[in-house]
């Protein structure tokens, strides 16, 4: 101790204590603000230069530059950012927490029984709320009467709203929400257990209501329950689409006194429908786009559908009993018609006949989608010759479409851009013809056809530079090879998958990676994707959306 005092000069009187406090005070700030980064603690450390100090003042405090932005230039901002980002942004500072929610219009929530004692505190923060969805699985109690009521208190001015699961909602709360939530545009339910009082108190209390989906509605299972009525909404009401339900017809009153409706869609409901498509379809209508699946209509109903002049959109999917009578009512009559998707589920009751009346009459055709039907080269040469409109056309599972067929495609199609060719028995000889026809074409997928080798891929490629090609025949290969050793028999379906094309996306999206890997790595994987699952992916979209209503709409 006393060599190490003795090398050190004398020390000074020390200083008062309220002194020390402050030179330590400033000291504390100056190495605060000139060591910023641990790299600059550390080389001060092991640096044998003196440090310079720097005394502020005072303490600097930090500005927030976004406090001249105005909450509704923030609530723009906030508008480009996805839910995460949005979440993050609100934990920012109280004026973001506060712009965030009040600019929130779209909100999905779990809606679990637990979920009506927070409703308060949700919809006091998010209290512009104008879309909502309310999903509860099957394995939990769901909200009641008493949240959903709660919920149209809280959400005066809700334009749309999902329900899914929420299967102890009742006719009460379906009134109470009606009567709360008179502006609703668009209503869908799905797997819930109220019935026809729920459905008639919405439709008679919401008069701008637009757009109506039901799926799976338990309530209405009883042959005594009520019929369903337009109602206050018959003169808005534009879409109505059908899944699944038992007593479908129940909805029959609805369908003929919606004055303005345009879409109808009914799929794998139960009954039959004939009756009811000759009750609900007149010469006054307004329908535009009709889709009817796996329902027992046979050519009276579909030749009822003729009376649509306006008639533009029309799928006619595993509907067994519907011939070519039926269809060439519909071609005759419906002039207008642009998109015609048939799934005959190798029936063989739709075949040349009609197709050559759809070929005579429908010169504004733009979309063919032919799945389980075998035409010849007479149908489908008067289609390429005098549907000079067609863009897009899908051929699957056709035992007669082979080089010949393709060969007059490619040399009379001049309008087509994308075209799709599945399990048909079809060669390399017939795909080369499209190294000169087609000069629009932009895109072809050819999959399940044994006799395509990647060697035509690579030359059409080569002769076509901008035109893409879209083989899966190492994928055939590996399916066959899971096919011998899989547990799981059954014939395969016929699905088309079309993804989209990076100059034709629909309403602006960027096009989905996904949607040109899934189905491949579904087939690398031995599993099958259901029917119509992939079958509606067939000409792209996000996840399985439709075939030909989402990628193909302008």
């Amino acid at each position: 101790m006393g060599q190490s005092s003795s090398t050190h000069a004398p020390s000074s009187p020390p200083p008062p204590r309220s002194t020390q406090r402050h030179h330590h005070h400033h000291r504390s700030l100056s190495l605060s603000s000139s060591f910023s980064t641990r790299s600059d603690i550390f080389s001060f450390m092991h640096s044998k230069k003196e440090p310079s100090f720097e005394f502020p003042d005072a303490v600097t405090t930090t500005i927030d530059y976004t406090s001249e932005i105005p909450d509704e230039c923030l609530a723009i901002v906030f508008q480009f950012l996805n839910s995460g980002e949005r979440k993050r942004c609100s934990l920012v500072s109280r004026r973001w927490l506060l712009v965030e929610g009040q600019s929130r219009h779209r909100l999905a929530l779990n809606a679990q029984s637990d979920l009506i004692s927070v409703i308060p505190a949700i919809f006091s923060r998010f209290d512009s709320v104008t879309k909502l969805a309310l999903r509860c699985d099957r394995r939990s109690v769901s909200i009641n009467d008493e949240g959903l009521i709660l919920i149209s208190l809280r959400c005066p001015n809700l334009t749309r709203l999902k329900l899914r699961g929420c299967r102890e909602i009742t006719d009460v709360g379906m009134a109470g929400l009606a009567k709360n939530c008179k502006s609703l545009k668009k209503f869908s339910c799905g797997s819930c257990m109220f019935g026809a009082r729920g459905i008639n108190a919405l439709l008679d209390s919401c008069s701008s209501l637009e757009e109506l989906s039901v799926k799976r509605l338990r309530g209405i299972n009883d042959a005594a329950a009520e019929s369903i009525g337009a109602g206050a909404a018959a003169s808005s009401l534009k879409t109505i689409c059908l899944k699944e339900l038992y007593n479908g017809q129940f909805f029959g009153p609805l369908i003929s006194g919606a004055k303005k409706l345009k879409t109808l869609k009914l799929l794998r409901c139960l009954g039959d429908w004939d009756r009811l498509l000759e009750m609900i379809v007149n010469s006054e209508n307004c329908l535009v786009e009709v889709h009817l699946e796996r329902l027992q209509v046979s050519d009276v109903g579909l030749s009822s559908l003729s009376n649509c002049s306006k008639l533009e959109t029309l799928h006619i999917v595993k509907t067994p009993e519907c011939t070519n009578t039926g269809l060439i009512a519909v071609a005759e009559n419906c002039k207008y018609l642009r998109k015609l998707h048939i799934d005959g589920w190798r029936t063989n009751r739709i075949g040349n006949e009609g197709l050559i009346a759809i070929a005579k009459h429908s010169a504004n055709l733009q979309e063919l989608v032919l799945i389980g039907i075998n035409p010849n080269s007479v149908s489908l040469e008067a289609i390429a010759t005098n549907c000079q409109k067609l863009e897009r056309l899908a051929l699957c599972g056709s035992e007669t479409i082979a080089d010949g067929e393709i060969s007059c495609i490619a040399s009379k199609c001049v309008a087509l851009k994308k075209l799709c060719i599945k399990g048909c028995p079809v060669s390399d000889e017939g795909l080369e013809a499209f190294a000169w026809g087609c000069p629009n074409l932009v895109k072809i997928k050819v999959k399940k056809c044994k006799n395509v080798t990647c060697e035509v891929g690579d030359w059409l490629r080569a002769r076509r530079g901008s035109l893409v090609v879209n083989l899966d025949v190492c994928e055939v290969e590996a399916e066959v090879v899971d096919a011998s050793t899989s547990d799981g028999g059954g014939v395969q379906e016929d699905v088309v998958e079309f993804p989209p094309i990076v100059n034709h996306v629909a309403d602006g999206e960027a096009p989905d990676p996904s949607t040109t890997t899934g189905s491949s790595s579904s087939a690398a994987n031995g599993r099958r994707p259901s029917t119509f699952k992939t079958w509606f992916s067939f000409f792209g979209g996000k996840g399985g959306k439709g075939f030909a209503p989402c990628a193909f709409r302008r």
